[in-house]
């Protein structure tokens, strides 16, 4: 690992953490990906306000083949996957969603529902729960799993994402105001420049 992977994590300031934080756009911006912009702000913005106003909430198909797709776009795009997500049954997907969502705050049991699902692993998954309580869940990020040395080397399963979130969470508390474990994510991940992206 070197020194610029490792200073925003072993750094307490929370004015560091706010100028990682607020070079996120740019950040976005430079991976040269025409479509990560849109889908960012979609993901970032619109979705979470329109999961909360369902009735009992959910996500529907569409909106998790556009999450694997906001999610390829800032990391890795693997077309096999999203032929798999795009495969899932509309039903299913709502069923999955919904009971995941009602799992709330368990730290990876909704991880492992969502990603029952075809195509879905706990990158993706994780990518839906951010959205739906970013409070409680941050997107599973390789880039940004690698910036926390006591986690090990980084994994793309439901209780390594358990270790994962935790660590998020404990920053976001010791960094105060209104930190949520998925700003965390944002700010390590704009502070070495973004890309690599995640498996799953």
């Amino acid at each position: 690992m070197n020194n610029r992977m490792s200073t925003l994590w072993q750094n307490s300031r929370e004015a560091s953490w706010r100028e990682a934080l607020a070079a996120y756009g740019d950040v976005i911006a430079a991976q040269g990906v025409a479509s990560l912009a849109a889908h960012d702000a979609w993901y970032q913005t619109e979705l979470p306000a329109v999961l909360h106003a369902r009735e009992s909430p959910f996500a529907t198909h569409d909106e998790l083949v556009r999450i694997t797709e906001w999610k390829m776009a800032r990391g890795v795009w693997r077309a096999r996957n999203l032929v798999l997500v795009r495969g899932n049954e509309i039903d299913e997907v709502a069923r999955a969603t919904r009971e995941a969502f009602a799992q709330v705050p368990h730290e990876s049991a909704p991880i492992a529902t969502i990603a029952a699902l075809s195509g879905v692993g706990p990158a993706t998954a994780s990518a839906v729960m951010s959205a739906f309580k970013p409070s409680v869940y941050p997107f599973l990020d390789e880039l940004v799993a690698a910036q926390v040395p006591e986690l090990g080397k980084p994994a793309f399963t439901p209780s390594y994402y358990g270790r994962y979130a935790a660590a998020l969470r404990e920053r976001a508390t010791h960094l105060g105001g209104q930190w949520t474990p998925s700003a965390v994510e944002r700010a390590l991940w704009a502070h070495v420049g973004g890309k690599v992206g995640s498996r799953g």
